[in-house]
Formats: structure tokens, C-alpha cells, sequence
């Protein structure tokens, strides 16, 4: 049987954007309007008329300039995990985005993804590490330096366009998509002109097309990989080899920014999808649907599990392993090692 996708709303648009067609230009003349606001947002930072926050540690900010996710989350938690092989005492900061509540919190392995966000809870759960998250992620740094001040150096998961926050090296993370139609948003994915100055870039997938380069375009790219882990995890952390659910009809759940993706991978592994249900990225989980009370075997993302499993407790969630190179490592310990050499 055929999987029975539930698209999002969002999918023309995603379409539209990896070519320069009718829909995409139509939408210039606001694409144009963006680029004059960014313009001038940045502008404000560089003549100072804006003040950027500095934090007494390093701040290692990851982050992408196109719309939706391309990784940035497993980036984050492999740098997170690398530093704290070489000694350092990392700590995460997050605006913890689709979270309810705008007050800076905390997290802890007991918080509710509606007040802190799925991903940092998903990224404390992972790592140990402290996380905090705050719509101004300098409010989240001090608050977390207060509560563990042994904390020597903050990775920021996402805000490469939050200035307010100084920043120490700069990662961007692109998937398989790239740039797309090159266009800003909503003519095309960008948040922000590409090529702009980074320290790093980090292509979790191969590229659809090379990235376009310029003299203000990246240092280093790395190219990793991604894939599926062979098993999924209950709500306990045991783990069930998917070869054990591909004679059974799984029901696949992702609110993520390419569901589409997640579902292929699930059908690489030899499951056999009786439904992909596709929702909007971050989706609450806050009613219960049809599809949790029918379904006899849940399969969903890390990131869903979170939320989802209020209602479907025996959910199993398949880990996404990043595949990073060693390159992209050492050239990280040798941006950082001159950063606290210049401090």
C-alpha cells in the first residue's frame, strides 16, 4: 500500500521557491521590501545605533540563511558534544521557537515543550548540557552563566540573523536545497543575501546545486551526512529495530520543515507506511487527532516525540544521526582556540 501524505499548507510555496516560475515572481516586489528591512537592520548594528549584547564567554552561534530547518539541531548537539570531548563546558542558548511562553526559562528533563520549545528539550534530553532559552538569547546567556557559572563557552542553535547577541564564530548549516531560487523571502527561501561572511559551513546533505560563492561567501565547507538510525526508541529509551516493524502498517508522523524527507528515509529502511502524515513544523500535538487513536504503530521524530507522546506514550522515535567530518572539528578548534587567545 501507498502512504496517504497529509501535505502542508506550506508545500507550494517550498516548491516555488526552487526556481525563479510565476509564483516566485510575483512575490518580488516583497522580496524587495525584505531586503531593504534587513538592510537597514543591519545597518543600525554596524553604525552602532543598535547595541549588540556581549556575553563573557564564547559564543558559537549555528544557524542557517534559508527558511525551515536544514539541520541545525543535530549540528548544535555535535558540537556540543565535541567540545565537551576537548574539555570545554559547553552551554545551549535557543528563543526555543513554537514554544508558548515568552518568559526566559531553564530547561530541565521534566519541562514542558509548550513553555521551552521541543528543540531545546530535546537537546538538553540528549546532550546534559545546561540550556536556556529567552526570545533575546543574551537574557538566556546570563541566566544560564548565573545558574552554571563553570560554564565556559555558549552554542547558540539558531540566531544567525538575531544581532543583538555578539557572537565569536558564525556556522551555517545548509541541507540538500541550498539556496534554492536565490531570492529573498517570500520570492524565494532566504532570510538573508547569500554569499555573507561566516566562519563555517556545514552541507548536512549534498548539495542540489553548488552554493553561489563570492568575495564575501564562506572560509570553510564541510560536507557531512545524515541517516536514519536502524532502530527507534520508546518513551523508556529501549530500543526496537526497525527490521522488527517492516511487516507491520506504521503510521509516520513529522512536523519538521521536510517531512517528505523523513518519510523516504523510513521507506529506505523497508518500512511499510500505511500513512505519512505530514504537519506543520513545530505543530503543537496539543489535541488529540483521529490518526493517534487508530494508528497501531506510531513512528515519529525526536524533535514530535516530545509533544507527542502526551497522548501516544508508546510513540517510537528514530534518531537522525550527523555524520560530521573531522575537518569541520579541527578547523572549529582552531577559530575558537584564536578567540580565547584574542580574549
Amino acid at each position: 500500500m501507498q502512504p496517504r501524505q497529509h501535505a502542508t499548507a506550506q508545500d507550494t510555496l517550498r516548491a516555488a521557491w526552487q526556481k525563479r516560475g510565476l509564483l516566485a515572481r510575483t512575490l518580488l516586489p516583497l522580496a524587495w521590501l525584505h531586503a531593504a528591512l534587513a538592510g537597514l537592520h543591519r545597518g543600525l548594528y554596524r553604525l552602532r545605533w543598535l547595541r549588540q549584547h556581549q556575553l563573557p564567554v564564547p559564543v558559537v552561534v549555528i544557524g542557517n540563511v534559508v527558511a525551515g530547518g536544514a539541520g541545525k539541531t543535530p549540528t548544535a548537539l555535535a558540537v556540543v558534544r565535541h567540545l565537551g570531548d576537548r574539555g570545554w563546558r559547553p552551554g545551549v542558548l535557543s528563543r526555543g521557537y513554537g514554544r508558548r511562553d515568552h518568559g526566559v526559562h531553564l530547561v530541565s528533563v521534566h519541562s514542558d515543550p509548550l513553555t521551552v520549545g521541543d528543540e531545546p528539550l530535546l537537546l538538553h534530553r540528549k546532550s546534559g548540557v545546561p540550556v536556556a532559552v529567552a526570545a533575546q538569547r543574551s537574557r538566556a546567556g546570563q541566566a544560564l552563566l548565573a545558574a552554571h557559572p563553570d560554564v565556559d563557552v555558549l552554542v547558540c542553535d539558531d540566531g544567525l540573523q538575531h544581532l543583538a547577541l555578539a557572537r565569536d564564530l558564525e556556522i551555517c548549516v545548509f541541507d540538500q536545497r541550498g539556496t534554492g531560487n536565490g531570492w529573498l523571502l517570500p520570492a524565494g527561501p532566504l532570510r538573508e543575501r547569500w554569499p555573507r561572511a561566516v566562519d563555517l559551513v556545514l552541507l548536512t546533505e549534498p548539495l542540489a546545486r553548488p552554493l553561489p560563492r563570492g568575495d564575501a561567501g564562506p572560509v570553510s565547507i564541510h560536507q557531512a551526512s545524515r541517516q536514519l538510525a536502524p532502530y527507534a526508541c520508546n518513551a523508556r529509551g529501549q530500543r526496537v529495530a526497525l527490521g522488527e516493524l517492516n511487516d507491520q502498517a506504521v503510521t509516520a508522523v513529522a512536523a519538521i520543515a521536510r517531512p517528505e524527507a523523513f518519510f523516504a528515509m523510513l521507506q529506505e529502511s523497508g518500512l511499510a507506511l500505511a500513512q505519512a502524515i505530514a504537519l506543520p513544523d513545530h505543530f503543537d500535538f496539543v489535541r488529540e487527532e483521529d490518526w493517534m487513536r487508530s494508528a497501531d504503530v506510531l513512528v515519529c521524530t525526536e524533535k514530535d516525540a516530545v509533544k507527542l507522546r502526551r497522548h501516544r506514550p508508546d510513540a517510537l522515535a528514530v534518531p537522525l544521526q550527523l555524520q560530521v567530518p573531522p575537518s569541520f572539528f579541527a578547523e572549529l578548534d582552531r577559530r575558537l582556540a584564536q578567540v580565547t587567545r584574542a580574549g
